[in-house]
């Protein structure tokens, strides 16, 4: 599923930590190497491994019979795939996929278990970052039920960009159907709206943003709530 690569990267969420038990944690995981549609957990399975991306981007998606999944979240390197066992949950919420290839530090579950017990403010910073994680899954049920398709798509392609870190990207119709819960009809209407007026170009899944200023305008009100609740919950130190 993944390969140890030898890259020292950075997490945003570790960030936070004071560099000695920043180093503390670090020594316990292991950088890896992430390809595009990996399966890292299943709903209501225990988490084995737990994941902080440093290039990567994975999806939180829900599952249902007869029905399509539909991507319920995102986690770049601003956060991390099981942040549950904070709370000493050891079960995934939904099923997580790696939407963008990439880097990861990964830790098993056992050994993050001993780092929350021996680590005070990783436990912290975890819970603080739930919290975020909360906010954005309750923002995206409302958003889905209020707001219509081309605002979703530039925040969705907002939030991608964040945790790609670059402006290039590559999602399928079919996979940006399931983000935004609609046809691929809807998606190839709002695709179209937003590069008719300059803010994307995109053909055959790939996507190049080329008016950021822009398309923030054309996002809903969603992307900026999420933007500022996070900094609000992380200053760049934890006290």
């Amino acid at each position: 599923m993944s390969v140890a690569i030898p890259i020292p990267l950075t997490n945003q969420l570790l960030d936070c930590l004071p560099r000695e038990e920043q180093n503390r944690f670090l020594d316990q995981c292991e950088t890896v190497q992430l390809e595009f549609g990996i399966i890292l957990c299943e709903r209501d399975r225990p988490f084995l491994h737990l994941y902080f991306p440093t290039t990567c981007i994975v999806s939180l998606v829900a599952t249902m019979s007869g029905h399509p999944p539909l991507k319920l979240g995102l986690i770049g390197n601003e956060g991390m795939l099981g942040a549950t066992l904070a709370l000493g949950v050891n079960s995934a919420p939904s099923r997580a996929v790696v939407q963008g290839p990439g880097t990861a530090l990964r830790i098993s579950a056992p050994k993050l278990k001993r780092a929350l017990r021996d680590l005070p403010l990783l436990k912290k910073a975890l819970k603080r970052y739930l919290y975020v994680l909360m906010t954005q899954l309750s923002k995206n049920a409302a958003c889905v039920h209020f707001h219509e398709i081309e605002p979703r798509l530039a925040r969705w392609l907002l939030m991608t960009q964040d945790r790609a870190h670059a402006d290039h990207f590559y999602l399928t119709h079919e996979f940006l159907a399931d983000m935004l819960g609609v046809r691929r009809s809807g998606v190839t209407v709002a695709a179209g709206a937003l590069q008719t007026r300059g803010l994307i170009h995109y053909s055959r899944g790939n996507i190049i943003i080329l008016d950021r200023q822009g398309l923030e305008m054309a996002a809903c009100e969603c992307y900026d709530a999420l933007l500022n609740e996070h900094a609000r919950l992380f200053p760049p130190t934890l006290g």
